[in-house]
């Protein structure tokens, strides 16, 4: 049994170490973080709560109409609705109707109220478009991040395994007696400081995939690599100002339409709040009838004209006289049945209701006051929006400026450093040069080649975020 354990144990393993790391680029990850996220699912169901009280001012047009019924059982002296009679005894009532109303006038507010719902629920699309836009920066940012970290991190290793080369021919100089103990003994100094060096470039690239999925709302026990993307910097420039992408940035991006659009809405709010100042009229109908118990009798129905006696001839009652003109009472049935009863009391009307507004406790006027103040909000809200985004437009472009022109420099310092190390190197193998020497150049070296990856990362993020506020697609 141990052995049959330690069998699967060891194909498990085997399986995880074979098992292949997904790998994900950049638009797999922003589908994972879109579809994951939850202020878009918030967004979302924002976009649908407004498309409900949208459906809501759309039935504010329509008229309304309700059945009503109830029913009672009557003790004692009570009047019969039927026959406006009083009944002493139990008896049933049955009371069906149906009401009514069409609203005629209220001072346009179900206009008004429609006309706001239409400019929330298109503003709400576009909050849902800004929702997904954050996250998208957010992951194309973290993204970059990982790839920066990740060529820092190489260059951690190829320094680790240059300096660990190095070491090994300084240990066989010194042990050949051309080189004195105190070059071996610095150089373990130099490797163990790019060990420490390497640990810490290790963690900043694990930090960054951390955060990576985190912004993608994925355990961070979710083993991937991002695919390393072959990033060409041909063109080094930013060929707008800042002025002409947030003018573009104002026709493509949510943000400023949606507090524009709110505005819109607030404004219909305040007309909508200052029509309950004019009267309400409305045009009512109803249909209504009833059925009482007490009704339940034979019915009866006099016919007129019917020949019958009216005496005799003196006292002998065979001599009958008969009247052609006297009405008799018929029976037409024996009972008074509750379909029949509903039937005849149906009664029905049609009716104007006017109510003019007097007095209300100034609730009128405090919605009123309330709404202007809401549109200034909405306006001011536009200000804090144009106001960020030109702001992050700003920062973005001198950054992208600053980057370009780092990378220029670093550029050149990579090329000069790389010609000081290869030369200091043949110096130091040949005795011409000291170790402090050798040293501070292939520190330089290192220095000028992370230089040049930071900018160089750094402007590619930049000019991605530019061409996004410009309203181009990031791509890889």
């Amino acid at each position: 049994m141990k052995r049959i354990l330690l069998v699967i144990a060891i194909a498990l393993m085997a399986g995880r170490v074979g098992a292949q790391v997904q790998q994900l680029t950049l638009q797999e990850c922003l589908k994972i973080a879109l579809d994951n996220n939850l202020t878009v699912k918030r967004s979302v169901y924002n976009v649908e709560t407004n498309q409900v009280n949208l459906l809501g001012a759309k039935g504010n047009f329509l008229p309304t109409l309700n059945l009503n019924g109830s029913g009672s059982q009557n003790y004692g002296r009570n009047l019969n609705p039927v026959t406006y009679q009083y009944f002493q005894g139990v008896t049933k009532t049955v009371n069906p109707s149906i009401t009514g109303s069409v609203l005629l006038f209220n001072g346009l507010r179900n206009q008004l109220t429609y006309r706001q719902n239409r400019k929330y629920i298109d503003a709400a699309d576009l909050d849902l478009q800004k929702a997904k836009n954050d996250v998208i920066i957010t992951v194309v940012t973290n993204y970059t991040t990982v790839i920066l970290n990740k060529e820092l991190f190489e260059n951690a290793k190829f320094q680790l395994n240059s300096s660990e080369q190095t070491l090994d021919r300084i240990k066989k100089q010194v042990a050949a007696g051309a080189l004195p103990k105190t070059n071996e003994l610095n150089q373990e100094a130099t490797v163990a400081t790019n060990e420490t060096n390497l640990i810490t470039q290790e963690n900043n690239y694990n930090l960054a995939v951390l955060t990576l999925k985190q912004s993608m709302q994925v355990p961070a026990s979710n083993q991937f690599e991002v695919v390393i993307p072959d990033i060409a910097l041909s063109d080094m420039s930013v060929d707008k100002t800042p002025e002409e992408i947030y003018a573009m940035s104002t026709q493509n991006l949510p943000q400023v339409k949606s507090a524009l659009l709110k505005v819109d809405a607030a404004q219909y709010a305040m007309k909508a709040a200052r029509a309950a100042y004019y009267p309400r009229l409305s045009l009512t109908y109803a249909a209504v009838s009833n059925y009482n118990s007490a009704s339940d009798q034979a019915q009866y129905t006099t016919v007129p004209n019917s020949v019958g006696p009216i005496g005799y001839v003196g006292s002998n009652p065979s001599d009958i006289v008969y009247s052609p003109l006297v009405p008799q009472q018929v029976k037409v049935s024996d009972s008074y049945h509750v379909d029949k009863q509903l039937q005849d009391n149906i009664y029905k009307n049609v009716g104007l209701s006017l109510s003019i507004p007097i007095l209300n406790g100034f609730q009128t006027r405090t919605g009123v006051q309330q709404a202007i103040i809401n549109r200034e909000l909405a306006n001011i809200t536009v200000k804090e929006t144009e106001n960020t985004l030109r702001q992050s437009i700003e920062t973005a472009y001198n950054n992208a400026v600053a980057a370009s022109k780092t990378y220029a420099a670093a550029v050149k310092q990579v090329n000069a450093s790389e010609e000081a190390y290869r030369m200091t190197t043949l110096r130091f193998d040949n005795g011409a040069a000291n170790f402090v020497e050798y040293q501070i150049s292939a520190n330089d070296l290192f220095s000028a080649k992370s230089t040049l990856s930071r900018s160089k990362f750094n402007f590619i993020l930049t000019k991605k975020i530019l061409d996004f506020y410009e309203g181009k697609t990031i791509e890889y």
